[in-house]
């Protein structure tokens, strides 16, 4: 299994818009994921989406990580914190 950030996630902390250590929480959440395929060990909601996707949403401090799950893979597309991620979602 493979943690794949969108590109725009990855510029957003190169800018400074995303905390380093706000990322730095959710790498290491997505790691301890990936080694043990359970999502109840975080807060982690399945979002409502019209999409033939299901979207989750992993919520740290007062940021939220929105990802999907495909080919054992997680796909995050958003690091945001909670008024912009909602928004978006």
């Amino acid at each position: 299994m493979t943690i794949i950030y969108e590109d725009e996630i990855l510029r957003q902390i190169k800018k400074g818009k995303i905390p380093k250590d706000i990322f730095e929480l959710f790498d290491h959440a997505f790691v301890a994921l990936d080694t043990t395929n359970d999502l109840n060990l975080f807060d982690i909601k399945r979002l409502r989406s019209n999409s033939k996707r299901s979207y989750f949403r992993m919520r740290k401090n007062k940021y939220r990580a929105i990802f999907y799950i495909e080919d054992k893979n997680y796909h995050v597309v958003s690091i945001a914190n909670r008024e912009e991620a909602y928004k978006q979602w």
